[in-house]
């Protein structure tokens, strides 16, 4: 058996998106997968690092990937008219946000990246802190933001927590773009492997994210334990929202969305090189 290290975030839809490799519910092959479950910050520095053979990461992350990593043309959590969203306890509007202490998950996630997009701005521009996503409703509470940039299933339960909306980054994403869906996670492969290797093991994935869609009621009992204050109806909704038809397959229109959200990082400065996309 070939030992592949697995690294993915303990989070619904993730959980749900390796149910069935992490249960052995699909053949595998010769393969023996050890699942690492972190936040995805820490996913996006250790692939940098070229520590783990598969693993989710941020699109952002990717455009620092490209030489060691491939993108599975599966395991993709697109917002379709959703996704990140900036919460306070008070409405801001776009210029206002701009002047405020924001809380976000971590610089190399794709929600950074959309952020900047928005605000028109760098990250050196703006006054930002890096807060694990799980701690920003706690940071804002605590008075250490003003605004926080919500990813995972807090974009379900900010209201219930005290806070207003103030912009949902993929709903502006899906009007300024006439209709993308915004990408905002993914599934690289070490090119090191080799070709045959990455092949199997992009199948293999693909295969496990089609058994959780096949057999949900079980997938979402899998994942609920990782959905923090989601009870069972709102972690099915969630996990609705970010594997799904996209997830098995970008298609044409995510493979547009990756290669659009990539090229305008690059024009704005953010990214410093055009990013050349592939998909295995």
């Amino acid at each position: 058996m070939q030992k592949i290290t697995l690294g993915h975030s303990p989070d619904p839809d993730d959980a749900f998106m390796f149910y069935a490799m992490a249960s052995k519910r699909i053949p595998m092959g010769t393969y023996e997968f050890e699942h690492i479950l972190q936040d995805i910050q820490t996913l996006n520095e250790r692939a940098r690092r070229k520590e783990l053979d598969v693993t989710a990461v941020s699109i952002h992350a990717y455009a620092y990937l490209t030489s060691d990593y491939a993108l599975m043309h599966c395991g993709a959590s697109m917002g379709d008219n959703y996704g990140p969203m900036l919460v306070s306890d008070k409405f801001y509007g776009r210029d206002e946000l701009a002047g405020k202490k924001i809380a976000v998950p971590g610089l190399l996630t794709s929600a950074s990246l959309a952020l900047q997009l928005y605000l028109g701005k760098k990250i050196a521009e703006l006054d930002v802190v890096v807060v694990p996503f799980d701690e920003i409703f706690d940071a804002l509470k605590q008075g250490r933001a003003e605004v926080g940039l919500l990813i995972h299933e807090g974009q379900l339960t900010y209201q219930s927590e005290g806070f207003v909306l103030c912009e949902d980054l993929g709903k502006w994403w899906f009007r300024d773009t006439g209709g993308m869906p915004l990408p905002l996670g993914g599934n690289v492969i070490r090119r090191s492997l080799g070709e045959k290797a990455m092949a199997e093991i992009t199948r293999i994935t693909e295969d496990s994210i089609r058994y959780g869609l096949e057999h949900r009621k079980a997938g979402v009992e899998h994942a609920l334990p990782l959905g923090r204050g989601l009870d069972h109806a709102m972690a099915d909704r969630f996990i609705g929202m970010y594997v799904n038809e996209l997830t098995l397959d970008y298609g044409e229109r995510g493979r547009s969305a990756v290669r659009e959200f990539l090229k305008r990082g690059h024009e704005a400065g953010i990214l410093p090189q055009p990013v050349d996309v592939v998909f295995i």
